[in-house]
């Protein structure tokens, strides 16, 4: 069993492109997207044109969701200029997409954690604004009650892989298309940066009884993405975009 997951594109279609190209050079097939598919200052028709012409498994995002369970006014930054771009076949598409579900009955799928689409899982966010991993009890009091022996999640945009004490792996393949960001989220507001303005998927192999897991940075036009957010005035996502880096 191989196949590809990918998370975070928020709305960057070159770096989807890139990333989906990737995956078909090395003869994976079966894909798995964790959600957070549109929102952001780029490309939302796009994309979403793209994610939902692709056979693949997905989850609904916590992005995902206020594009479907509020009015645009009452939506955020990212979410408004992303809803101003989909028509409602893209809604309706998103209405249907479930937030939790279980990949040929040995994956786990969910955003950020199985009761929440709005928690970061692996990690957490500390007072001076940086983002450390949560402890292993944390970590693995939300996996209770999970039985398969891969659990997949996204949303940090952190690629990360977590080997609970019975065996399981947690891993998050990191962001498509969004290697940066700040939040205001409680409990601190906090910066994410990747370092690198490379898109970012993971590749998981069962090999045996066993999980592998290898992360796949994949190099694509960034600087068209980034000129892109400029121009929808988001500075912090052109850095990001730009470089890996929010400056």
């Amino acid at each position: 069993m191989r196949f590809a997951a990918i998370a975070d594109v928020h709305g960057n279609y070159l770096a989807l492109e890139a990333v989906l190209a990737d995956i078909r050079a090395l003869g994976i097939a079966d894909i798995v997207n964790l959600g957070d598919m549109a929102s952001g200052a780029l490309d939302a028709r796009r994309t979403m044109d793209m994610l939902t012409a692709l056979d693949a498994v997905h989850v609904l995002g916590n992005h995902d969701r206020y594009l479907i369970d509020r009015a645009p006014e009452k939506m955020g930054a990212w979410d408004r200029p992303a809803h101003a771009q989909l028509d409602a076949a893209h809604l309706d598409w998103l209405r249907a997409v479930p937030m939790t579900r279980v990949f040929q009955d040995r994956v786990f799928l969910c955003h950020a954690t199985p009761a929440s689409d709005e928690i970061y899982w692996l990690e957490r966010a500390m007072p001076d604004g940086t983002v450390q991993m949560a402890s292993l009890e944390t970590i693995e009091a939300a996996a209770k009650g999970i039985e398969q022996s891969l659990i997949l999640c996204g949303h940090s945009h952190i690629a990360r892989a977590v080997r609970l004490t019975d065996g399981r792996l947690i891993v998050n393949p990191g962001s498509v298309g969004c290697p940066g960001y700040r939040d205001s989220y409680p409990p601190f507001p906090h910066v994410v940066e990747a370092g690198t303005p490379d898109a970012r998927y993971a590749i998981l192999e069962l090999a045996g009884n066993a999980w592998q897991v290898s992360f796949r940075h994949v190099p694509y036009d960034h600087d068209a993405m980034a000129q892109l957010a400029r121009k929808n005035r988001m500075p912090a996502l052109a850095s990001a975009l730009a470089t890996g880096w929010i400056r």
